[in-house]
């Protein structure tokens, strides 16, 4: 076989069982991997640069065909389940073999990354794509190796993708022709059927919300920042819900946006990338990103173009809801070199309530953080997924149940721990709606938002008065600068006061039933704080 690039001396894909394969592309740089993805016609060049792809049928990630092998050494640390679903050694075995087949004769990309800032708990991957601009991806979203750190890299896991792979489900076990294997025993993760490249960065995330825990760290889906006073603020969220926007605030510094460990020394990204939802993106809201979808080296993932001027247009779906951009972060200006901060002073979980029932900011005690923690609260609103006719309501655990092998409440006790030893404030935030549910409220203002994290991160909002929230219980501040009085009550905001009674109940109900799996497995504080959640309605 050929190779072309930097690959290591000691460990080549012979040791994945990928023999015959006609060339490897070694670790190649971003202008050459775009040159590669041209030529074979994966994608396109934007207006200003950037590489434009499309990924078919499959324009976000497949939960339902995600499995981790069930294995004697790991089966008992396993959340077992709708989120992690067993399959075979066997079946895995034979979608290896046809994997390895399938690759035989192919021209294949690999590129060596290292994922984790933290040099004690960093993990070295490998991603081996049949298309190059998947390994533009990866290159773009993990850390970089120095160059004489490849020439003996060996990797830890590997992830091993070929979209145009499909499973046979009647005979592996799989529930489709699309698939994402996980198995843990030997450190090796199968992706067919999917060209989202986003399913690339989350197995790995996996991975490491497997492994952290055992070493203390907290893994953790959020985005993180810090200011000029190196208070360090994270922002737990689900998908659409802020975290990415949130955190690339021009008087803070980026730590990274989606994915970090926390650990004794602080917290660290586990990415050397950003991977941003871009519908609806503008200038003016989010110039940061905005900026960087008209940069050589970005990937657009997608996106509408116009197929003359080579403009992308953000507000057309027809390809998605769910259109991204993914970058290198230091081509983000005010982002940290080292890519980890000191412990949190603050902690924010976002949601996007789009029942307009939660206050839009309200503080948390510790153990109110984890109710809400292990609830991971969002909704869906109409036009987002196909059916959906009115808001539903989401609880995914931790903000990340799809991501989380071991059981929720390890993550969530070790968060307990983490928030009582260094003192952190927790936050609820609302970025949903306001004045009535999706339909007949209004969304709240992105600057409104930004004006109260702004007031709670520099602690302008511990001098305000605040009161319980008459539905959760949580402290909602009685005044915020630069933010309209009436907004901060939400019953206020509705026209139909009744309407919000009835909606308020229905939510807190809703909180109530899904909190039910974790009642025991947590301690009677926590209990407590939902408990008195839900008896205030």
């Amino acid at each position: 076989m050929d190779n072309v690039g930097v690959r290591p001396s000691k460990f080549g894909v012979v040791n994945h069982g990928l023999e015959g394969v006609d060339k490897v592309y070694w670790n190649l740089g971003a202008a050459p991997l775009f040159e590669q993805a041209l030529q074979r016609r994966e994608g396109l060049l934007t207006k200003d640069g950037a590489f434009i792809a499309l990924t078919g049928e499959h324009t976000g990630r497949s939960p339902n065909d995600r499995f981790v092998v069930d294995e004697p050494s790991t089966t008992a640390d396993i959340w077992w389940g709708d989120v992690n679903r067993p399959i075979s050694p066997e079946n895995f075995d034979r979608v290896l073999k046809k994997m390895l087949a399938h690759l035989k004769g192919r021209e294949i990309f690999v590129q060596d990354c290292f994922c984790g800032a933290n040099i004690a708990h960093r993990l070295k991957i490998r991603q081996i794509s049949e298309n190059a601009w998947h390994n533009l991806f990866a290159r773009n979203m993990f850390i970089q190796p120095p160059l004489d750190e490849l020439e003996n890299f060996e990797p830890e896991f590997t992830v091993i993708h070929a979209p145009s792979l499909l499973a046979d489900a009647s005979i592996d076990g799989t529930t489709s022709g699309t698939f994402i294997l996980v198995n843990l025993a030997k450190r090796l993760i199968l992706i067919g059927g999917s060209a989202y490249a986003g399913e690339i960065k989350k197995s790995i995330f996996s991975i490491m919300n497997y492994l952290m825990p055992a070493q203390d760290v907290l893994p953790m889906h959020c985005s993180a920042n810090v200011g000029a006073q190196g208070d360090v603020a994270i922002f737990f969220g689900l998908s659409g819900t802020g975290k990415t926007t949130l955190s690339a605030d021009s008087s803070r510094k980026l730590i990274g946006d989606d994915e970090h460990g926390w650990g004794e020394e602080g917290i660290f990204n586990f990415e050397g990338g950003c991977y941003a939802k871009t519908i609806n993106l503008t200038r003016e809201a989010e110039p940061e990103i905005f900026d960087l979808c008209h940069r050589f080296g970005s990937i657009i993932e997608n996106v509408a173009m116009d197929p003359e001027t080579r403009d992308l247009d953000f507000f057309d779906s027809t390809h998605s809801e769910n259109g991204r951009v993914s970058y290198d972060i230091s081509k983000v200006l005010n982002a940290t070199p080292s890519g980890h901060a000191e412990h949190p002073r603050n902690i924010v979980m976002l949601t996007c309530d789009a029942f307009g029932v939660l206050p839009p900011i309200s503080q948390l005690t510790s153990d109110q953080a984890m109710y809400h923690f292990l609830s991971g609260y969002t909704a869906k609103v109409a036009g987002t997924e196909r059916g959906l006719k009115e808001p539903a309501a989401t609880f995914s655990t931790c903000f990340g149940a799809p991501f989380m092998p071991r059981h929720p409440t390890v993550y969530a006790k070790l968060l307990g721990e983490k928030i009582a030893t260094h003192n952190a404030k927790c936050w609820l935030v609302n970025t949903g709606w306001s004045g009535g549910a999706f339909g007949t409220g209004q969304r709240i203002k992105i600057s409104h938002t930004r004006s109260m994290l702004n007031a709670a991160l520099t602690g302008k909002l511990e001098r305000i008065e605040a009161r319980p929230d008459p539905n959760f219980g949580v402290l909602v501040p009685q005044g915020c600068p630069e933010v309209p009085l009436e907004i901060l009550n939400p019953r206020n905001t509705w026209y139909d006061v009744k309407a919000y009674d009835e909606q308020a109940r229905d939510l807190t109900k809703r909180f109530e039933n899904n909190f039910h799996q974790f009642e025991k497995h947590v301690d009677d504080q926590v209990k407590a704080a939902a408990i008195r959640s839900s008896a205030c309605t």
